[in-house]
């Protein structure tokens, strides 16, 4: 199978407004296959899981079938996967809970390149247990964060290092498995945000080496709401604050209150359909796998093409250059305030908000300030004439403006 961006178009109703979307890193639109999952999850007979009833029953498969999903998709264990309210509340959560065995002397490192969520918790938990925070800068004329320098802020007393599975400004993607071995020689945890790595590639956390990692299906084409994954031994170890009636098993000792049936539903669904996109092998982590290596070829090629287009635009800048890197572009226009050139491009039809999109120390570290630049993400349902639009609005611009 090959992947056809025509047949995914059809699958999604937002795009009949005919809008191009380039806003995907904040979140997707969603096809009627998850829309429908979520339907009928609301529509069916289900009451708290259990094992009695059939509304019991029905409970505890959309729980167990989610899970299995959110493995196959990550390569991990089921028995792992721990459901949020978002990647924000599990990182907090995680977070707490961690803090409880740190003391005084004790090190967490954080990246600017990083969205807050994966600073501020990290930050705040190091602050109450009285550890010290240490700042693993990027090169912000490339934007890479290699692992020098990560390994650079190591040293014998961290406990935990934080970083980026891919910039969701930049689109930078650190090179995981490198950065596992510095962390792990260091007796360190490695704590990774996979939110916008997670839409754009085939994701293997046993080779990646992170001891958790974090994502959000509506980032990837599902509902809104947020995934841990780590191994259920090192869940194991931590204890949750907690109400004293919930389960103290793993991972349900994670779980607060009780989940989003539906919103698994939907998640299952997304993970289903994202193998379907470009495979039909037998098992569910082979097609996604093949499907999503075929989604990241289609993207890079058209993200080729977005990149040549912006550096044939005078006055628009590109920030970051990294060699590796989800099809992501933060850009500026010389002259014109990041607001009116999502303002003009709005006008079009096209969707390309301007903000630090709570990057805001990888914003301030490239010299942006806290206003940030233009953000354009590409999606699975993005098209080549979407590029074009998109590039058409920014010529415009450029033409029509004075500096």
């Amino acid at each position: 199978m090959t992947f056809d961006v025509s047949a995914v178009r059809d699958d999604f109703p937002a795009l009949a407004e005919g809008t191009a979307f380039f806003d995907g890193p904040g979140g997707t639109q969603t096809p009627r296959q998850v829309a429908q999952a979520v339907a009928d999850a609301m529509c069916s007979g289900i009451s708290n899981r259990g094992t009695v009833t059939a509304a019991e029953l029905r409970a505890e498969t959309v729980v167990r079938e989610a899970r299995q999903a959110m493995a196959d998709l990550l390569g991990c264990d089921p028995r792992g996967v721990v459901f949020a309210r978002s990647a924000t509340q599990a990182t907090y959560d995680v977070s707490r809970a961690l803090a409880k065995q740190w003391g005084p002397g004790d090190e967490v490192v954080v990246t600017r390149l990083d969205h807050d969520s994966n600073i501020r918790p990290w930050v705040q938990a190091a602050e109450a247990a009285g550890a010290t925070v240490r700042w693993a800068d990027f090169d912000p004329l490339t934007g890479e964060l290699t692992v020098d320098h990560v390994r650079a802020r190591l040293g014998g007393r961290t406990r935990l290092v934080a970083v980026t599975g891919a910039s969701n400004v930049l689109g930078t993607r650190p090179d995981l498995p490198a950065v596992a071995d510095a962390v792990h020689e260091a007796g360190a945890l490695l704590y990774v945000d996979g939110v916008h790595r997670t839409p754009h590639a085939p994701v293997d956390l046993p080779a990646w080496g992170a001891d958790f990692y974090v994502c959000s299906p509506y980032k990837f084409l599902g509902p809104h709401h947020g995934v841990l994954a780590a191994a259920p031994a090192l869940l194991e170890s931590l204890r949750p604050d907690k109400l004293l009636t919930s389960s103290d098993e793993v991972p349900e000792r994670f779980e607060l209150g009780t989940l989003p049936y539906e919103l698994l539903a939907g998640t299952t669904a997304a993970v289903d359909y994202l193998a379907s996109l470009a495979s039909n092998a037998p098992d569910r982590r082979t097609r996604l796998t093949e499907s999503m290596r075929a989604l990241e070829e289609h993207e890079a090629a058209l993200f080729a093409r977005l990149l040549d287009g912006l550096g044939r635009i005078e006055r628009v800048r590109v920030h970051g250059s990294p060699k590796r890197r989800t099809p992501t572009v933060y850009f500026t226009v010389d002259g014109v305030e990041g607001r009116a050139v999502c303002a003009h491009l709005a006008r079009r039809g096209v969707n390309a908000p301007a903000s630090h999109f709570y990057a805001l120390e990888a914003s301030r570290h490239l010299g942006l300030g806290d206003t940030g630049a233009v953000r354009a993400g590409l999606a699975p349902y993005t098209s080549a004439d979407d590029v074009d639009r998109l590039l058409a609005g920014l010529a415009e611009i450029t033409a029509t403006s004075t500096r």
